[in-house]
């Protein structure tokens, strides 16, 4: 892997580089731009010039370049800040010959810039390295080091001389080369080590191109890789080269760290190779390799790799068939002892070449079931991967790229039909549903998502986020579903109808109540006239279920008579009585996805719904007597006609 043709156009997408001088008075700024644009030391310069365009052949990158000048004076210095805002990286310029100047630097220049929130590259510069006194000679190395390890932000720090022609141009080649090729995101100053996105890009990189799988990259691959980064093919004798560099560095006693092996490159070399060419500041032959397999400056999947989905607002997403089954052999694979439980650091391996493990953090992490050892089962496994592309399609197809995913990623989900067309043709083609949890503090709509997934049993009185928990449920002829359950806590009603469209992704709605306390039932006949409501005036209506929690506990008085009249009143069914805590669930969840299923059912009617139908009714019958009332008197006339014209012509 050499470096041969590293430049590329537009590397990282940029098509110019915004660099910005600041510095004290007298330092040297404008005198260091005009020499690097005219290569000539200017005997007067303006106190601020203009903006300044290096063109795109200047540096190898072929990348134009403009300098921005700015004043020292206190009275600009908003018009300074403003400029160091929109700066792709900062030049800050300090006198050698005037040591107060370097101060400033930490003094007030490098916190000015954080105060601002200008998380660019720094280039730390010298100016006027021929007026420094030369008894005073101090390496720059001693100098910046404290600076650097208080401010990592600094890329780059350098001496130069406009008068004597010493630096210039590399001045701006560095600035600019910090924006093309940053070191922040590939290496770790500290501990000189890759970061960990980089070495999980890297990784997934040499698994693509390890064609064979063997676990290392042959001459030919090699061979193959350097042409697709680099358009030039590797000699013989560079091949011999490049092993025999990883060999000396890691000669390796066990199977996991040699760098090479009987087979060629391992793994373990090749990301010792990408760390070696970064210690030596050859940070573009990484980057042109990251851009080369689509990665951005994020170490992630450029935006534009990454299909998006337009759909309506009671459209949603699911996995096709084909999909779930590359997950499947993905679960397999991983699965080393073929126990049905995936464990977390097989799971982690699985996403060792994204950027992170996409489910370490809610909503996705515990919203699965876990089993006795605290792995997936396979079930678990598709039940994440079905919640990710409900609730973020781009995100999960992003990482079924990262895992390995063949084919076309567009191809890789369907979108389903619209649910108020289901509720139409009184059926739905959805393998995934979703349901809202809704109702009062402690009804037990936590302790209903816990036992869904076999978490130990809580109470939901201090639960205040939404909360998911998904799964496949059996059902009769071993047909399997995924339910989604979507706990929304008292507080979250109010905004969640303060949209449209919040129902519009909602296939079931089920509100829990605590069967023993009667101000619980209440609330939750509320919050379902609320809702109900709220889909008729919106024209999302949504099925709807009553669950009877705590059933382990008596029930309030008047519970049956109360919950008959409300079920009738709206016209849904009789509510459903679990207790979590005994761990009865009353095939709740298996009614759930049968009520689901049929989208047109257990749509429940509130008053004012009523009075609108009954509204509607009455209107149409009315339209329907003018409409019957305007035709017969069309055809009276008609017939008028008819017999005036037949009169005439007989007289």
């Amino acid at each position: 892997m050499t470096k041969a043709a590293a430049g590329t156009t537009n590397p990282g997408g940029k098509n110019g580089v915004r660099i910005v001088v600041a510095g004290d008075r007298g330092t040297g700024k404008s005198s260091l731009i005009v020499t690097a644009a005219a290569d000539t030391f200017p005997a007067n310069v303006p106190p601020v010039l203009p903006p300044t365009r290096l063109p795109e052949d200047f540096y190898p990158d072929r990348v134009p370049v403009t300098i921005i000048d700015t004043s020292s004076r206190v009275e600009d210095s908003g018009k300074v800040a403003e400029e160091l805002k929109r700066a792709d990286a900062v030049v800050l310029t300090y006198a050698c010959d005037k040591p107060e100047t370097l101060d400033r630097l930490s003094t007030f220049w490098l916190p000015e810039l954080r105060r601002l929130e200008v998380k660019v590259p720094v280039i730390v510069v010298g100016c006027k390295l021929d007026l420094r006194d030369e008894s005073q000679q101090v390496s720059l190395e001693q100098v910046m080091s404290p600076i650097m390890q208080q401010f990592r932000e600094i890329e780059t720090c350098i001496e130069c001389s406009a008068f004597k022609h010493i630096q210039i141009p590399e001045v701006f080649y560095y600035a600019q080369k910090a924006v093309l090729h940053p070191t922040g995101p590939l290496f770790d100053q500290e501990s000189q080590t890759l970061k960990p996105r980089c070495v999980r890009a890297l990784k997934r990189i040499f698994i693509l191109c390890d064609h064979d799988r063997d676990g290392a990259l042959s001459d030919a691959e090699l061979n193959d890789f350097q042409v697709k980064c680099f358009n030039a093919p590797l000699q013989p004798s560079e091949i011999i080269g490049v092993k025999r560099v990883v060999e000396e560095k890691l000669p390796g006693g066990g199977a996991t760290d040699r760098g090479v092996n009987e087979r060629g490159l391992t793994l373990t070399g090749f990301l010792f190779l990408h760390a070696l060419f970064i210690e030596k500041g050859r940070l573009e032959t990484t980057w042109t390799v990251l851009r080369k397999f689509g990665y951005n400056n994020d170490i992630k999947l450029a935006d534009e790799l990454i299909p998006t989905f337009k759909r309506a607002p009671d459209q949603s997403v699911e996995l096709t068939n084909e999909t779930i089954e590359f997950l499947k052999v993905i679960y397999e694979l991983f699965d080393s002892d073929y126990d049905n439980n995936l464990r977390p650091v097989e799971l982690e391996d699985i996403f060792s070449t994204a950027p992170e493990s996409p489910w370490d953090e809610a909503p996705y992490k515990d919203a699965a079931e876990k089993t006795a050892l605290g792995g997936l089962s396979v079930n678990a496994f598709l039940s994440e991967w079905a919640l990710m592309t409900l609730l973020d399609p781009s995100r999960a197809v992003e990482n079924l790229i990262y895992i390995g995913y063949p084919g076309d990623p567009s191809a890789a989900v369907r979108i389903t039909r619209r649910r108020r067309l289901d509720r139409k043709k009184q059926q739905t083609e959805r393998n995934v549903f979703q349901c809202f949890v809704l109702g009062p503090k402690n009804a037990g709509k936590s302790a209903l998502l816990n036992s869904f997934v076999g978490r130990p049993f809580a109470d939901d009185s201090l639960t205040t986020e939404e909360g998911y928990a998904v799964n496949v449920v059996d059902l009769p002829g071993g047909i399997k579903k995924t339910l989604i359950l979507k706990e929304i806590p008292e507080e979250g009603v109010k905004k969640l109808l303060s949209d449209k469209e919040s129902l519009a992704s909602c296939d079931i709605a089920v509100f829990v109540h605590d069967s023993s306390d009667e101000s619980s039932w209440r609330r939750a006949t509320e919050l379902l006239v609320e809702v109900a409501g709220h889909g008729e005036d919106t024209g999302y209506e949504v099925p709807c279920l009553i669950v009877a929690a705590k059933d382990d506990l008596n029930s309030f008085p008047m519970a049956i008579q109360e919950s008959t009249r409300v079920s009738q009143d709206m016209g849904i069914e009789a509510p459903i009585p679990i207790s979590s805590k005994m761990g009865d669930t009353n095939s709740v969840f298996r009614r759930i996805v049968n009520a689901a299923e049929h989208p047109h059912l257990s749509i429940p009617e509130t008053e004012a719904g009523r009075s609108r139908k009954q509204y509607n009714r009455l209107i149409n019958r009315s339209l329907m007597f003018v409409s019957v009332g305007a035709a017969v008197a069309i055809v009276g006339l008609a017939a008028y006609r008819v017999y005036a014209a037949r009169k005439s012509t007989s007289g």
